[in-house]
């Protein structure tokens, strides 16, 4: 038994100090030019001045310059959000946006999302209808626009 003990501890010893590793002497037997090369890499990279991780919290998307101040301030309007998926059924349709912050709204038809009540889909778009009868038209690139029919 002890025989088992003293051989498994020697063999531990000898996988643990084959193990250590010298980080230092890597680039000691690099040419001039692999080492201009590694230098090069080892430069930071710029980093750009927005978060790509951040999706499009800090950007304001579809926001044109003609909509006006409320309509940029409110919350439930539809330019804080994305279309993000369509489904059409016989019996119920729903459509899911997404705002700003990543959260998901689910609207069914008949529904209003603030001011604005959805009353169609299509394929690729969705329709709603605002207090005045006007038309406001979503699709999945984010392209809002107003009609008077649709």
């Amino acid at each position: 038994m002890n025989f088992f003990k003293i051989f498994l501890t020697f063999i531990f010893l000898i996988f643990a100090s084959a193990s250590i590793s010298y980080a230092d002497n890597h680039d000691q037997n690099l040419s001039e030019g692999a080492q201009e090369i590694a230098n090069e890499l080892q430069d930071d990279e710029e980093v750009p001045l927005n978060d790509p991780f951040a999706g499009n919290e800090g950007s304001t998307g579809s926001l044109d310059a003609n909509i006006s101040e409320e309509e940029q301030q409110d919350e439930m309007s539809l330019y804080n959000f994305k279309l993000a998926g369509l489904i059409s059924g016989k019996d119920n349709s729903y459509i899911s946006l997404v705002n700003a912050g990543g959260e998901v709204v689910t609207v069914t038809l008949g529904q209003y999302l603030g001011k604005i009540k959805l009353i169609d889909l299509r394929l690729t778009e969705a329709i709603f209808q605002k207090e005045d009868k006007k038309y406001m038209i979503i699709d999945f690139n984010n392209v809002i626009r107003e009609a008077d029919e649709y």
